[in-house]
């Protein structure tokens, strides 16, 4: 029996095919404070939960 992990984090293509924009519009969110990232070692992650908490504020 394989079990499926969600990932914890993603790197900014995945982040942005998830959110169906595209990585110039990712990157601006980022640098307005609007989506958190992470750096582990030289990746640039974004916490899966960034990805819904920005989601949330948008639906309100």
């Amino acid at each position: 029996m394989a079990q499926s992990v969600e990932p914890l984090a993603v790197r900014i293509p995945l982040a942005a095919q998830m959110l169906g924009i595209g990585k110039s519009t990712l990157y601006e969110m980022i640098a307005s404070g609007e989506i958190e990232t992470i750096k582990v070692g030289r990746s640039t992650l974004v916490p899966t939960d960034s990805l819904r908490a920005f989601l949330a504020r948008r639906r309100k």
